[in-house]
């Protein structure tokens, strides 16, 4: 995963209610119609931010019978994770080598 990637998943992960929506998705997989009945947010806004999510990788759409469920795509969720880890410990050496530095002196 790229920065590149990273950019427009943290910008789709901005909005408040994508956020409830994720949450919400983690419990189990829901439509756009159910997902409205849980949040303050009409369908149709609903069904918006389920798209940016979509674009980004973050939920995919899943058939059951008539009904269209949205599900969240654990993997890219555990990668990010991983990708921020990964920063977290490169910023956790460069600063263990400024401290060591500045006990030197």
């Amino acid at each position: 995963m790229s920065t590149d990637t990273l950019a427009p998943m943290f910008a789709a992960l901005a909005d408040e209610t994508r956020w409830s929506i994720l949450q919400a998705l983690g419990e189990g997989d829901a439509s756009a119609s159910a997902l409205a009945g849980r949040l303050p947010v009409s369908r149709q806004a609903i069904a918006k931010h389920l798209a940016v999510l979509q674009e980004v990788g973050l939920v995919e759409p899943v058939r059951a019978g008539r009904e269209l469920r949205f599900r969240v795509i654990g993997a890219e969720l555990s990668a990010t994770a991983q990708r921020l880890d990964a920063i977290g410990r490169d910023w956790d050496r460069r600063l263990a080598a400024i401290k060591e530095i500045a006990e030197e002196l």
